[in-house]
């Protein structure tokens, strides 16, 4: 797929020459799902979406896009092979400049952006839902939030999978044999039967221990939140009628 989507790149010079660009309403024409899934967006609850259950529950714009692309990838049952495709749109942001400039440039006209996308998608032979939604974000301007949209879209489909990743912060990197004992220990935690990534991240400023997010939960354990723990007790007024 990698290979296809990269020979693609020559289309953006050509689109942007032609005189013949398909218009928005063409489009929607060719694409009959697209007022589907944009109707998909403004009515996503974040839920439920009829007898589908959404894993996590997403909120603001990239959420909303995110829970609807999730829903429609899952009622037509091509969910893998949506996710796959769009991994493969946000490696090519990443490494091709010319692409990525092309997501975040508002000047490109709006159906050059369309026009642009849709012959990307058939030369790539992507599904239809993953052209179609990357159509609508191409029509309405927000390609340039394409990874956004898409980082929240993969939370959703690691949590559909079990998939639990862990961020941990630290002063610096954790030795093998301690990554591996912790990522022992939130199994634990997390259950048995997920698949438990552990992602580091190196900041000094908490001064030592550690921090570990995981499923919207917290855990502080730094020197830092110590040290301020410490010093709000130390501040207290004994009350030494107590004593």
């Amino acid at each position: 797929m990698a290979g296809r989507f990269r020979s693609t790149f020559s289309l953006f010079n050509r689109i942007s020459r032609s005189d013949t660009l398909s218009s928005v309403g063409y489009f929607r024409r060719a694409s009959p799902l697209i007022p589907q899934l944009t109707s998909g967006f403004a009515s996503a609850s974040g839920q439920k979406g009829g007898d589908v259950k959404v894993p996590l529950v997403l909120t603001g714009e990239s959420g909303k896009y995110a829970t609807s692309l999730y829903l429609a990838a899952v009622k037509t049952n091509v969910l893998d092979k949506v996710e796959s495709e769009l991994r493969a749109v946000v490696a090519a942001t990443k490494s091709s400049p010319t692409f990525g400039q092309f997501t975040k440039d508002l000047s490109v006209p709006r159906d050059t952006r369309v026009k642009a996308i849709f012959d990307i998608c058939e030369q790539a032979k992507f599904t239809e839902i993953t052209r179609n939604f990357l159509a609508i974000l191409a029509e309405s301007g927000r390609l340039k939030n394409i990874q956004s949209i898409l980082g929240r879209f993969f939370e959703l489909t690691e949590a559909h999978r079990g998939d639990v990743n862990v961020l941990v912060t630290t002063v610096m990197a954790l030795p093998p044999a301690e990554e591996k004992e912790l990522k022992e220990t939130l199994q634990d935690v997390i259950g048995q039967g997920k698949k438990v990534t552990i992602k580091q991240k190196i900041d000094p400023s908490i001064y030592g221990g550690l921090i570990v997010e995981f499923n919207q939960k917290v855990l502080d354990m730094s020197i830092k939140t110590r040290a301020m723990q410490m010093e709000r007790l130390l501040r207290e007024p004994i009350d030494f009628s107590n004593l």
